[in-house]
Formats: C-alpha cells, structure tokens, sequence
C-alpha cells in the first residue's frame, strides 16, 4: 500500500525567469519570394513588433510560411537567426486565416456582419474552426519545443487566440502573454458566435498570464465577455498599451529624396492653392472609405464654395482581394470616386485623387500635404495613421475622427469628431477643418502629435514584457 506521503508528487524545482522572449504571430518579419530562376528573395517588415524586439537579445519570432516562397524557403531550410517560419499546411492555412480568423473572428470584433443574412455557422464552419484549431495548435508547439524554462512568449491578435491555452497545458512554467490589435466586441455581439465557440476563445486567451488590449474600451468589453460568459477572467491580468507612432522614423524617412518626388507629383496633380482632405487606408471593410467619400460628396453639394479650391487625396490600398467581399468592396470605392469626378470635375480640378497601388513614399508625401486627415474607421484597433500624419505634417493639419477608432482615446479632444454612419454630420465636419484658422491647427497638430508619439513601438513593446515579468 502507498502512504499518502508517498503517494505525493516530486517536488518541482522552482522556475528561473529566462531572459528569453518568444513572439508568435501569423506574419513574421520576413517573407520569401520564389523566382522564375528557383531562387529566393528574402523581404523584411516592419512595424511595431519589429521595432519592439530590436531591444531584445536573446529572441525567438515563430510564425507561419504565408506564401509559396515562404513554404520553400522552409523546405529548403533556408531562414534568419531568430526566426522560425511553420510550413502549415496550405489548405488549414487558408480556412484558419480566411475562413475563421478574417471572415468571422475580424467580422465579430469590428461588428461588420449584416445580420438578416450573416452569420450562418453550418457544417462548414465547424469544418473550418477544425483547421483553426490545428493551426493554433502547430503555434502552441512550436512554442513549447522552443521556449528556455521560465521563458516569456508574446502572442499576438485575434488570428492567435487559442495559443495561450493550449500552450499552458503544454508548459505551464512559461509566462504568457496575449495582445489584442483588434477591437474587442461588447457580450451582446460576441454573443452572436455559437456558444462552445465563445468559451473556448474566451478560454484560450485566458490561459495567458496576462492579456493586453490597445484602449481601456477593448479590455473593458473583454472583461464583460469574461464576467457574463464565464464568470470572470480567472487568475489573467489585464492590461492597456496604446501603441504610438514612432516619431524618429517617421520625420527621417519623410524628408527623404523618394518622398520629394512623390510630393511634387502630388502637388501638379492637385493643383496650386488648393486644400487636401488626405486618407490613407486599406480597403479594409471596416475602415469605412465609401461613406467618407460620400461625406465628401455632400461637402461638395451643400457647401459649392469649397468646389475647385479642395482635393480629397484618397489612397486606398488593396487588402484581402482573395476575399469576394474585399474585391466588391474595393470596387464600390472606385465606382464611387469615379462618380465623384464624373459630376464635379472640371478641366482644370479633379475632386478626387485616387491610388489604390501601395507606395510608402507617396503616403508619407501625403501625410506632409495634408490640410486635413480624414479618419473614419466603423471601429479600430487604434489607427496609427491618425497618429502619423500629426507628427510629419508640414503645415498643421486638422484631424477628422470617428469616435469609434482606439485612437479617440487619446486623440479625441484635439480633433474634429465624427459618428462614422452619419455621413452629413462627416460633411459638416470635413468643412469645420477646412475652415479652420491657421493658429488652432497649428496648435491642436502640436498637441496631436505629442499624444501620439507618447509610447513609440519599442517602448509599446518593452512596457508589456516588463509587466509579463513583473506581475
């Protein structure tokens, strides 16, 4: 007969911190393109994760292959110190990333569905939440098999949700961390998910030591899901970092020769003295171009003065066009703009300056230009180009901006605010900022600005670590 004291399990030997930080996110800091010649080309991101780890030594970025280069290059073994790229397979990959994470988790959080029709959770979506399991789960090992002992991993968005779970029944001696750039939806919408599927997400992310949202708003509407779906998040802190823009690159890569040249293209094309009502999107569903341009529209039929003295510069960038939904809607912002210039235009004025082909360059060159930045998200994460154009304006520019982007938290008082369905009162406003004095632009961009360089991305990133480890 066992003793009860026999019956004990050995004592664990207590966990050493590790200097070790592990990010894991579905688009890493490289990718690969396959030449017609078989070779690869590697290509390097940016953004805020970048930037963020650049601070860290000893570091490990896990992320899937997106691409045929990607898959390659893994075959081949080809890759950077620091990052490993998962060869997922191609079929999961596409029904985790497109079927669950942008077509319902992205349509959930942004409240997109148009309900009387959407959502409709069949056979097929239970076939696709499979492939979002197995591709959650590939992350969760890949973790586990490379994470130090006491190691600290990052897990990032919505596409992710299920790792932190998953990776604590495999290595509960890690601290794990979650960070949301989504929205995150009020219970009453969340609810609209089947309700085993609402709990396991729930569950997943509540396997993190810690669980970090971009605005009070987002972790607010999580905790409610939490507390009424499952009666509260546990033992998971919850934490806030809005992430800012990051100044130094910003105002340097701006006055570059590229950036130049394409400000002076943009200067011929809209012609001189005129003002600039600038944005800068993905045609992304939620951002919400095709009601700015009609708000546009109805500035330039209710208030015919400002007809060939304004231009609104519009640079939407394709997104997701392997999605029905995504090229539909890309086209209704062209058959919109078009529209827009066939009844307005003259000879010597095009109302609307439409790009949709990405270029840096030319955003930056717009962001210098702009009289006015036109922000109009349905709903937003944060919106970091609400917070970019301030900082390399040339001349001030006043800020037009929904209430329902991350960013009006900390934006909201220096800017012209918007309901972004309504789309007179958008009208209204785009005229308050062009009408605006030269002064009080001058000194909301000032105070607009240095809110939005307050927690640039590295800092974004090590204040998160630093709590993770911490708390």
């Amino acid at each position: 007969m066992v003793s009860a004291h026999e019956a004990q399990p050995p004592a664990q030997p207590p966990v050493r911190p590790s200097t070790q930080v592990l990010v894991a996110s579905n688009r890493g800091p490289v990718s690969y393109t396959l030449a017609t010649d078989g070779s690869l080309d590697a290509k390097r991101g940016g953004g805020g994760l970048v930037s963020g780890l650049s601070a860290v030594d000893d570091k490990l970025w896990v992320c899937a292959a997106l691409g045929d280069g990607d898959r390659e290059a893994v075959r081949r073994g080809v890759g950077e110190p620091g990052v490993r790229m998962l060869d997922i397979d191609a079929d999961v990959h596409a029904d985790a990333y497109n079927g669950i994470a942008n077509s319902v988790l992205w349509f959930v959080h942004h409240m997109l569905y148009q309900t009387p029709l959407e959502p409709v959770f069949d056979a097929e979506f239970r076939r696709q939440w499979a492939s979002f399991e197995s591709y959650n789960r590939a992350f969760a090992e890949a973790l586990a098999e490379e994470a130090e002992r006491g190691a600290a991993v990052l897990v990032q968005d919505y596409h992710l949700a299920l790792v932190p779970g998953m990776l604590r029944e495999l290595r509960p001696d890690l601290r794990i961390g979650h960070f949301s750039h989504t929205p995150w939806a009020p219970v009453d919408y969340f609810r609209l998910l089947p309700d085993d599927i609402a709990e396991q997400l729930l569950h997943g992310i509540l396997g993190a030591d810690r669980a970090a949202f971009l605005t009070r708003r987002w972790a607010d509407a999580f905790i409610g899901c939490c507390t009424q779906i499952l009666g509260g998040t546990g033992h998971t802190r919850i934490g806030v970092h809005g992430l800012g823009a990051d100044a130094d690159f910003l105002r340097r890569r701006a006055h570059e020769a590229d950036v130049d040249e394409r400000m002076a293209a943009l200067r011929e094309q809209t012609g001189p003295g005129r003002r600039t009502i600038v944005r800068v999107d993905r045609t992304e569903l939620s951002k919400n171009i095709v009601r700015g341009l009609l708000a546009y529209r109805a500035l330039l039929d209710e208030r015919p003065e400002w007809r060939e003295r304004v231009v609104h510069v519009a640079f939407a960038y394709p997104s997701r066009q392997d999605l029905a939904v995504y090229r539909d809607y890309t086209a209704e912002v062209q058959r919109v703009a078009d529209e827009i210039n066939a009844v307005y235009g003259t000879a010597g004025w095009t109302p609307v300056v439409l790009h949709v082909k990405d270029d840096f360059a030319r955003s930056l060159a717009a962001y210098r230009l702009a009289d006015v930045a036109l922000v109009n998200p349905i709903r937003d994460g944060m919106n970091l180009v609400a917070k970019e154009i301030p900082v390399v304006s040339d001349h001030g520019c006043a800020l037009v901006l929904s209430r329902e982007a991350g960013a009006y938290e900390e934006l909201g008082s220096d800017a012209v605010v918007v309901n972004p369905y309504d789309v007179s009162a958008t009208a209204a406003a785009l005229h308050e900022a062009l009408s605006m004095a030269d002064d009080e632009r001058a000194a909301r961009t000032e105070r607009l600005a240095a809110a939005a360089v307050a927690l640039p991305p590295q800092q974004w990133f090590l204040d998160q670590l630093d709590a993770l480890r911490r708390d």
